[in-house]
């Protein structure tokens, strides 16, 4: 997750075969292990073959299914790349200050070649596969954000609810430039999230950069396990339901869909209407933001990715059935809703099921896929775009709500020095009779809109959408 990652999991929750999570895992020819068995020790011929062999050896694989047949011309122009390869790597070799094994080069080589072509694609040494593969299971240890690289800085894509990085106060948006007072910028993503990763329990110390005008500002964090429960739901008034879903996982829709039925018996009969809260919901597995679009449509485009490889085309229908039976849905989103967040939102405005309220969306629409190079490392690489019903493209451009509404904040008036009459002040006003001591040590809750000012006004809406009747927005 990132590349986004997912602090203690690098964008890298949850890869599963058969699932998708802004992944997908490929099964490619695999020549790249024999490399290990190649020895270059001082002659220049051996090393120009084997850096051919590294630099070529795994395109070739597909190259005819994916780019046109080359020029001899063009065929020859990365020989000189190759020969310099080959040169820096004997001058290192038998030149470096300290001895270098090969594996470190080559590593260092995969690593460079992906860092410098999108955020997203990345090497995953032998612990950041590990973690890809089992970190579907919605508990894992760290601090609890999912991040992205931004300028040679770790970005803050979301905080996930409940972890200690929320609870911190971290933001999306937010840079991290310093990890322990260790500068981070030029790191690599998986570099920096093996330094915020560790023993639950111990602390660590973000430097963190918020906005443009403010000054940086240390964050003292404590590692915990984080227990990931990607669905929430409660009753905000009778009739009017409300989900939060944190993360897609896997289960995600199943999840919900059980959820919605408890809300239903909870109303003892069919919601008036729903909100479905995506913010700071950084994304997740493909399926999951399928499944979950499916749930409020009933026929029509879901999503459709595109790349430069034939299997890279993929497209996703909506089911006949629509869980809430036609009843108003409002989607919240902001900067946080990254990804398969985007997906949801974006299906569900160009199908004209959802009024989509809050902030522009992050902006991540492109898909990875993970090439298995052995058994113990990877290539994240990035192979496709998605694209909504309509045809947009979500990368870098996120999804724009149909209503614009900036988090608000709303507080009382205390403390204030003309105070408005009541009840009480006015001569001969009845008594209050005693309340029931069952009932008078019941807290009362907060209004609404004082704990949530962007729920308060998506309630409002789907309100007015009940009284006048719409399922879908014209």
């Amino acid at each position: 997750m990132r590349s986004f990652a997912t602090i203690s999991m690098c964008r890298s929750r949850s890869v599963h075969p058969g699932w998708y999570r802004d992944c997908e895992l490929a099964s490619y020819p695999q020549p790249m292990h024999r490399l290990q068995n190649i020895m270059m020790r001082r002659h220049f011929a051996q090393r120009l073959c084997f850096a051919a062999f590294l630099l070529v050896g795994l395109p070739l694989s597909h190259a005819e299914e994916s780019t046109p047949a080359k020029s001899q011309s063009d065929a020859d122009l990365p020989l000189e790349a190759l020969r310099s390869f080959a040169d820096v790597f004997g001058r290192i070799k038998d030149d470096y200050v300290e001895p270098v094994d090969d594996k470190t080069l080559i590593e260092s080589a995969i690593r460079g070649m992906l860092s410098g072509l999108d955020p997203h694609s990345s090497y995953l040494d032998a612990d950041a596969y590990r973690d890809l593969q089992v970190g579907t299971t919605g508990e894992f240890g760290g601090l609890g954000i999912e991040v992205g690289l931004e300028n040679g800085f770790v970005k803050v894509i979301a905080p996930i609810d409940d972890t200690p990085a929320q609870r911190a106060g971290l933001q999306a948006g937010d840079m991290i430039i310093r990890i322990d007072d260790k500068p981070i910028k030029g790191l690599g993503l998986d570099e920096a999230v093996k330094l915020m990763r560790g023993k639950p329990g111990t602390k660590i110390q973000l430097t963190i950069m918020r906005g443009t005008n403010q000054s940086p500002f240390d964050v003292s964090i404590e590692r915990a396990i984080i227990q990931v429960e990607s669905v929430k739901s409660r009753m905000l008034e009778p009739g009017y339901g409300y989900v939060r879903l944190t993360n897609f996982q896997a289960h995600t829709s199943d999840d919900m869909q059980k959820a919605l039925t408890a809300l239903v018996k909870s109303n003892e009969g069919p919601l008036k209407g729903l909100i479905l809260d995506l913010r700071n919901n950084p994304g997740g597995v493909l399926s999951g933001a399928v499944g979950v679009s499916d749930a409020f449509l009933t026929e029509g485009l879901i999503v459709y990715t595109q790349g430069r490889v034939k299997n890279s085309k993929m497209q996703f229908d909506a089911g006949p059935d629509d869980v809430l039976d036609g009843a108003p849905l409002v989607v919240l989103v902001n900067g946080g809703s990254a990804s398969a967040s985007e997906i949801v939102a974006g299906a569900l405005q160009d199908q004209k099921r959802a009024i989509i309220m809050g902030t522009r969306t992050f902006g991540k629409g492109s898909v990875q896929t993970i090439v298995p190079i052995d058994d113990s490392t990877a290539l994240k690489l990035t192979t496709a775009r998605y694209y909504t019903p309509s045809g947009r493209s979500i990368q870098a451009q996120g999804i724009e709500p149909d209503i614009v509404l900036q988090p608000g904040e709303f507080k009382p008036i205390e403390n204030a020095t003309l105070k408005p009459v009541k009840e009480a002040d006015l001569m001969r006003h009845l008594e209050e009779e005693k309340p029931d001591e069952a009932k008078s040590g019941e807290e009362q809750p907060k209004p609404l809109a004082i704990d949530d000012f962007q729920l308060s006004e998506a309630l409002n809406v789907l309100k007015g959408l009940t009284i006048l009747g719409h399922s879908k927005t014209d």
